[in-house]
């Protein structure tokens, strides 16, 4: 589904390359393994509570609003940073870190309210189904969880990473400005979801 990490997904695979996909799916499946492991200790109930989705709604919607924005803002300068010659040849940014990515899997799922809902029923059914196998059941439902990210955000950073070489500069501005203003129109809807979850019904 569409959503904040395919967005980034193509954003950084404009600036970074092929590996922005699979660096960016790292760090989604680590925070995934984390919540399996609470999910596992108990934590299934809490996270049904609309207060709990609405202060993660409203921390993830102003999150996403300031990534977003400030992706708009940048989208200029970093098509420029790049030469002609080397957006053609398809290299990246010289100062891209690899923790950057990763970090941003990590904060995209964190500052997704329906990726929480949704680990909090169907994703608590599938668990509940691969928990009869025990430990191995866990551990092959999580396995084929991830690699079906992998392909999928690997298959869309290498079309962006090779799509590149002819795109001109120009125009990967123009995909950083509309990643950035749908990274806030997201955030924007995340933050009314949350607001709604926490204020009394008229």
């Amino acid at each position: 589904m569409p959503g904040p990490m395919l967005t980034a997904t193509i954003a950084d695979a404009v600036r970074r390359g092929f590996r922005a996909g699979p660096l960016i799916v790292l760090g989604h499946a680590l925070l995934e393994m984390a919540l399996l492991t609470a999910l596992v200790a108990g934590l299934a109930i809490w996270l049904r509570e609309d207060f709990v989705l609405g202060i993660l709604g409203i921390a993830g919607g102003v999150l996403l609003l300031r990534m977003g924005s400030t992706l708009a803002r940048d989208a200029a300068t970093i098509a420029r940073s790049l030469s002609m010659t080397d957006w053609k040849q398809g290299k990246t940014l010289s100062a891209s870190h690899p923790i950057r990515p990763v970090a941003n899997g990590i904060l995209l799922s964190l500052s997704n309210p329906y990726w929480t809902l949704w680990w909090a029923t169907i994703g608590l059914n599938y668990l509940a189904i691969a928990l009869r196998r025990g430990i191995p059941g866990l551990a092959a439902f999580y396995t084929g969880h991830i690699l079906a990210d992998l392909a999928w955000f690997s298959l869309v950073a290498a079309a962006v990473a090779s799509g590149r070489r002819i795109c001109p500069p120009h125009a990967a501005q123009g995909i950083l400005l509309a990643c950035g203003m749908v990274l806030a129109a997201l955030g924007a809807l995340f933050l009314g979801d949350g607001a709604g979850r926490l204020l009394p019904p008229l």
